[in-house]
């Protein structure tokens, strides 16, 4: 099957901020993101859940224990209405000149930042059936049209809610493709069978996720005999970037991509 290029049109090396820009604003929110966009960064990358109303919001976390401690509880995002989700203070965590940040819908975020940004969508969940998360993804997309599709990948560590996606896109009857990527790392929460971007091989993806520290020879050969490009996560060491990029990575994602651009003013 042909791969769907990733981001063809926007020069290399791809540089996505992670969570926004995340080492000067917290994670996730309006406030990170256009951090992001004023340190020049060319892509940003974000997380989405959905909610119990059918909404996209954006927050990494399945519960807001780490980002808003007093007031967040321990319901995950999933059982939560998104009125009940946009009261909650996740910008204190960080700093108190950030307390009014909330985490924002996912078409809010892409109606300001899109096209002018390139956007990686992170699907989190756990679910590999019955997930109502890749269908509302799809739908959204759909709705805001080219200006926002051709901005845009999609990502996740579950392989099998990336297949539901690109099932439901194509069911959409779009013509044109979202690149679409497996993210891996060996961390013990991972099943052993996706700890090594075999996932991969269930989603069909577009290109590869991989913690940086499991890029290697292998890998880049793999990547390119399978020809799926590689943009590592988190690299946040400007040298060790810069190796990557030169050993042949499409881009990388990084907490400080202020390192990369014109420093921030004010």
């Amino acid at each position: 099957m042909s791969r769907v290029p990733l981001l063809p049109e926007r020069p290399r090396p791809l540089i996505f901020a992670h969570r926004g820009c995340s080492s000067l604003a917290p994670e996730n929110t309006f406030a990170a993101f256009t951090k992001a966009r004023e340190t020049g960064s060319p892509g940003i990358e974000l997380d989405i859940h959905a909610t119990a109303d059918g909404r996209l919001a954006v927050a990494h976390d399945d519960t807001f224990i780490r980002t808003a401690p007093r007031e967040g509880g321990g319901k995950t995002l999933e059982m939560l209405r998104y009125a009940e989700i946009a009261r909650v203070d996740v910008g204190s965590f960080f700093g108190p000149e950030f307390s009014r940040e909330r985490p924002p819908l996912l078409e809010e975020v892409l109606e300001e930042f899109c096209p002018g940004l390139y956007i990686d969508i992170e699907l989190k969940s756990r679910k590999t059936t019955d997930d109502p998360l890749p269908p509302l993804l799809a739908e959204k997309l759909a709705s805001l049209g080219s200006r926002v599709t051709e901005a845009i990948t999609v990502s996740s560590f579950n392989p099998f809610c990336l297949l539901a996606f690109k099932k439901a896109w194509r069911a959409g009857g779009s013509r044109t493709g979202i690149p679409a990527a497996v993210i891996y790392s060996v961390d013990r929460e991972l099943p052993l069978l996706l700890r090594r971007g075999f996932g991969r091989l269930i989603a069909d993806c577009d290109y590869l996720k991989p913690v940086h520290s499991l890029v290697n020879p292998v890998t880049r050969f793999c990547s390119a005999l399978e020809r799926r490009p590689l943009v590592p996560w988190t690299v946040d060491n400007q040298e060790l970037a810069e190796t990557l990029i030169r050993s042949g990575c499409a881009g990388i994602i990084t907490n400080r991509p202020q390192d990369w651009f014109s420093p921030v003013c004010g």
